[in-house]
């Protein structure tokens, strides 16, 4: 069978990362690799602080807009529906607090597939007399249409990984979506294992709240997130914490107080919060520059080519791979193994040996839920998914 030609862009974008001249990584799922401009972003920003004390701040404030402005591009947002936050955990929690809650209210999710912390923060509404209403996963996937079976007149909120991190299937964000959207209950998404790998369309998807930390497929730093809502639920949120950034004085200076009674500001604006992490801006900034050259419309498929391909392998050399012949479930994520709640070890000694073969080999990689993970981004190529199956292969002809 002839391999789909890749876009000579794409090939090469690897060129870019020096963490691929050294290892095989295939672990976005748990932070990606930087790219030389973003390390060089990273250097400028610190010598301007440490040769300049950097005292012109209306500068930093000029790298805050701008990538807002790229990060609502990469989503097909505006960028007043863009709040800044320290990581998913912070923008799940500050959708969770801005809603007017009343006893009796419920929220909708599968908690098998999610991260814990999409699932405590509606445990903490249980307080105020919300129902967190849960259903069980199917097959190692987010049931939709049993999600939508559980909304009543009083779901408030439906949350959903847009890929879960294990075993890594896509979830029919549309059709969810479009079903909250008839019945008025605010669909709120984990981007955290799909923005900047997956194509990402906000408006198309009918996403009503999007939180994605950058240190994954943004490939930029820990301790920085952002947080889309869509300008209509903003307006109906009220901002748990409120600072300057969250009241509109027009163009006063950030240190102005401009009276008692206050208007918010617009769309998700009204959510930042105080000084930003300006490092970690200039990283992201970098980054996303390169990702939207690059693509998310050409990234996704050259990476799910990718990924099917090292499905396809492990499944001829007797792997159990998650979710069996790669499909559109399967984007940037394979998973061997049998899913169970440990992240530290699978449940197999043979996968166990197989794992250190690979780290051994200088293969990057995870164990989820007891699984094998493998998740691969731009900066992958069919080198590395040879070299994976080769390594795979001289493993399982000795054990």
């Amino acid at each position: 069978m002839n391999q789909p030609i890749e876009p000579v862009a794409l090939i090469e974008a690897r060129s870019h990362f020096p963490a691929l001249e050294r290892w095989t990584y295939m672990d976005v799922s748990a932070r990606g690799v930087l790219s030389r401009e973003t390390r060089a972003a990273l250097d400028a920003h610190l010598d301007d602080r440490m040769l300049n004390g950097a005292t012109d701040k209306d500068l930093f404030f000029a790298l805050v807009e701008r990538a807002r402005d790229r990060f609502a591009r990469l989503i097909g947002a505006d960028a007043d529906e863009i709040a800044y936050t320290k990581n998913i955990s912070e923008g799940l929690n500050i959708v969770a607090a801005g809603l007017h809650w009343h006893s009796g209210d419920n929220v909708v999710l599968c908690p098998d597939l999610e991260h814990p912390n999409n699932v405590y923060a509606w445990l903490n509404l249980r307080r105020y007399g919300v129902e967190v209403r849960t259903v069980p996963s199917r097959d190692g996937h987010i049931p939709i249409d049993a999600l939508i079976e559980r909304m009543d007149a009083r779901t408030r909120v439906a949350t959903v990984s847009t890929v879960s991190f294990a075993p890594g299937f896509r979830t029919d964000v549309e059709a969810l979506g479009k079903a909250c959207r008839e019945r008025d209950v605010l669909l709120l998404v984990d981007a955290a294992q799909s923005v900047g790998v997956q194509h990402t369309d906000v408006r198309a998807s009918n996403i009503d709240a999007l939180a994605v930390s950058t240190q994954k497929g943004l490939l930029a730093l820990y301790g920085m997130g952002y947080l889309y809502v869509r300008r209509e639920w903003a307006e109906r949120l009220q901002p748990a914490y409120l600072a300057r950034f969250g009241v509109d004085l027009g163009d006063a200076h950030e240190a102005s107080i401009g009276g008692y009674d206050f208007k918010l500001a617009p769309g998700a604006r009204r959510f930042d919060l105080g000084n930003y992490n300006f490092l970690a801006t200039a990283a992201v900034d970098a980054s996303m520059q390169q990702l939207l050259a690059w693509d998310t419309r050409r990234i996704e498929p050259y990476v799910q080519g990718l990924t099917h391909a090292l499905a396809r392998g492990f499944l001829d050399l007797g792997l159990p791979v998650a979710g069996g012949e790669p499909g559109p479930h399967i984007t940037k994520i394979v998973t061997v193994g049998a899913m169970s709640a440990d992240h530290y070890g699978t449940g197999e000694e043979r996968y166990n040996r197989l794992y250190q073969h690979l780290v051994a080999n200088r293969v990057k990689l995870s164990i989820r839920r007891g699984m094998l993970r493998f998740s691969l981004h731009v900066y992958n190529n069919r080198d590395d998914v040879e070299r994976v199956l080769g390594l795979a292969r001289e493993f399982l002809r000795k054990n």
